[in-house]
């Protein structure tokens, strides 16, 4: 069977190809957030970073470093 010219069957059909192309561009978007959010994670740097003084005191409260160590440490991080 033919379909008459004007029937709008076609509309269907274009309205799922802009549904589809909307639904491939959001998950681009959402993948590159996702790689930026994994990426800033792994670095650990920026504002939310611990100091470096107190991952030293954390070192030597854990018993991981000696006092020299500790001194030595001390001064090249001031």
């Amino acid at each position: 069977m033919m379909w008459p010219y004007g029937t709008g069957a076609g509309w269907g059909w274009m309205a799922m190809g802009w549904i589809m192309m909307l639904a491939f561009w959001l998950l681009v978007i959402v993948g590159v957030v996702a790689v930026v959010r994994w990426a800033s994670a792994r670095g650990a740097v920026g504002p939310h970073a611990e100091p470096p003084m107190e991952i030293l005191r954390r070192r030597y409260a854990a018993g991981e470093l000696t006092r020299e160590q500790f001194e030595s440490m001390r001064r090249e991080v001031t």
